[in-house]
């Protein structure tokens, strides 16, 4: 079990999450913008750093 790949993945998910959320509120336009760029820049720097994490992270055996 390697702790790199873990979190990795945590932080994949929760780039996904943020940006599904960015997503839903920029569609009901109902919070205010600094806010949506705020959430959805930390998203994407969530997102990429996780894939690069699980991408890079080789398996020891």
């Amino acid at each position: 079990m390697n702790v790199k790949r873990i979190f990795g993945s945590v932080l994949t998910i929760l780039g996904i999450g943020g940006l599904i959320y960015t997503g839903a509120q920029v569609m009901q336009h109902s919070t205010q913008v600094r806010e949506l760029i705020v959430v959805g820049v930390i998203s994407l720097i969530f997102f990429s750093s996780g894939i690069s994490l699980v991408r890079n992270t080789k398996d020891k055996e």
